[in-house]
């Protein structure tokens, strides 16, 4: 491949990520695919290229399609609820592409790369370069290879599916308020101010994998959770631990550090002013490209 080529595919990296993390939910993964479509791109015909970010678009879409559709099988052998791959966004310009707008940002949330998991690969391709690229129902349909009627009734489909009749704006400054006080009583180990903060329906997730102690089943309402909060925060584990503040999937978090690595990753919900979720992903496989972040 000439330097040119090289350095043509180099300038699309940031986006191609971008859309391979929120069509996978796992940066791993989107790291492979972007590779895969470099490979191919390396051995193309590039002559007959006229559009080379569209030509990359359509190459790496199909190639997490394709993922997707084995993934499914995969994880419905997995230990405990399934979580995506968190990834730190401290910058508007990180990993994951611009994140300026709410739509952008809500995009990457843990909440809803959790919910595209109820999507078809075809429904969450086209939900994504449209909800999250600004691709027409047209442009869409190119890249998946289907008629652009077809295009149109995969978003509905996913659209329904996740239940968003229309966007909606997140006041980022009230989110992280709550998110700090939150943290700040579990780490506290204050009662009462956790039974002001935690919704009603409150559910907490946590992803071990197998691989970690950690809660098999989701764990919902105000009292079961905040018994698991504040049995957490009595355990071995947060006494010898540092915690971190940091932005995960432009969202506020918190980091759980252990000797210096990087242990758990924990991301709140927060609807209406109050806790309506907390996600938590200790896997170790699925927290390797954070910790790498952090070095």
């Amino acid at each position: 491949m000439t330097t040119e080529a090289a350095a043509e595919f180099e300038s699309h990296r940031p986006r191609l990520f971008a859309l391979a993390y929120r069509m996978l939910g796992s940066a791993s993964e989107a790291e492979d695919v972007v590779q895969d479509t470099y490979l191919r791109w390396s051995g193309a015909d590039r002559t007959a290229v006229r559009t080379p970010a569209a030509w990359l678009t359509k190459v790496m879409t199909n190639l997490c399609v394709n993922r997707l559709t084995s993934a499914r099988a995969r994880r419905e052998l997995y230990v405990g609820p399934w979580l995506p791959e968190p990834v730190l966004t401290r910058t508007a310009d990180g990993p994951l592409g611009p994140l300026e707008t709410a739509e952008q940002r809500e995009s990457v949330s843990l909440a809803l790369l959790t919910l595209m998991e109820r999507l078809t690969p075809a429904e969450r391709a086209v939900f994504v370069l449209r909800e999250a690229f600004g691709h027409s129902h047209r442009e869409a349909a190119e890249v998946i290879g289907v008629e652009e009627a077809h295009a149109r009734q995969l978003h509905r489909r996913a659209r329904e599916r996740l239940g968003r009749p229309g966007r909606f704006a997140v006041d980022d400054t009230r989110r992280r308020e709550t998110v700090e006080r939150f943290f700040a009583a579990a780490l506290d180990g204050d009662l009462a101010g956790l039974e002001r903060l935690l919704a009603d329906e409150v559910t907490a997730w946590a992803d071990g994998g197998g691989r970690v102690t950690a809660a098999r089943r989701p764990i919902t309402g105000r009292a079961k959770v905040l018994r698991y909060l504040l049995g957490l925060g009595s355990g071995p584990e947060a006494a010898v631990a540092t915690f971190r503040p940091a932005e995960v999937n432009g969202e506020p978090a918190l980091l759980v550090l252990l000797d210096g690595t990087l242990f758990a990753v924990a991301v709140p919900e927060v609807h209406e002013g109050r806790v309506s979720a907390v996600r938590t992903i200790l896997n170790p496989d699925k927290l390797a490209f954070a910790a790498a972040q952090l070095v």
